[in-house]
């Protein structure tokens, strides 16, 4: 489900790539380490990395779901349990720029403007089976993440700080099965008559 993520975000960056930025700009979900980019990445480029996976205990439910059907079976289905996929966003510029940290600031400005247009991901670029979730897929942009220390972060992976957005999609997944029974569709009632009394 994650990798669906990954390439459902990766359609909606592209699409709009397209239309603001007069040259390629390249998308990546490799952790942003002192060997980024490498070969694999073309620069420029912008970096989604994700960090951290995490049931939304906010969002948990537990109501079932049933579902009749016509064969005399009902199906109880399970709620999704929310999860929060939360992303670490940053660009690398091209070396051949004359000033990289404005290349680099014009490029999370197009993403941050992205991002903030949809607090739901829209269904077009969805792939399934994300499409047709409900609720559908809720994305938070530029809130605190779960990161306790940035420079910490950066320290770990052994590159220099940079800036970057923080950006969480909250998807729905259905862990286990559902559960098939016989239910009851009609009931008929046989009423007698004794001596004088319906029973």
């Amino acid at each position: 489900m994650i990798h669906l993520l990954d390439s459902s975000l990766e359609t909606m960056l592209r699409r709009e790539f397209k239309t603001r930025f007069s040259d390629p700009v390249d998308i990546s979900f490799a952790p942003p380490d002192g060997d980024f980019p490498s070969p694999a990445v073309t620069v420029p480029a912008v970096d989604l990395f994700l960090y951290d996976v995490r049931e939304n205990n906010g969002l948990r439910s537990q109501e079932w779901l049933v579902r009749r059907g016509t064969d005399g079976f009902a199906v109880q289905e399970r709620p999704p349990i929310r999860v929060d996929c939360s992303y670490l966003i940053t660009a690398w510029p091209s070396p051949k720029v004359r000033k990289p940290a404005e290349d680099e600031h014009k490029i999370l400005s197009v993403v941050m403007e992205v991002l903030l247009s949809y607090s739901e991901l829209p269904d077009d670029i969805l792939a399934e089976p994300l499409r047709g979730q409900d609720p559908p897929p809720i994305a938070t942009a530029l809130q605190p993440g779960h990161l306790q220390s940035l420079a910490e972060f950066w320290q770990a992976m052994g590159g220099k700080p940079k800036l970057a957005l923080n950006y969480t999609v909250t998807i729905g997944l259905r862990a286990l099965p559902d559960i098939r029974t016989r239910t009851v569709l009609e009931t008929e009632i046989h009423l007698q008559t004794i001596n004088g009394v319906h029973s």
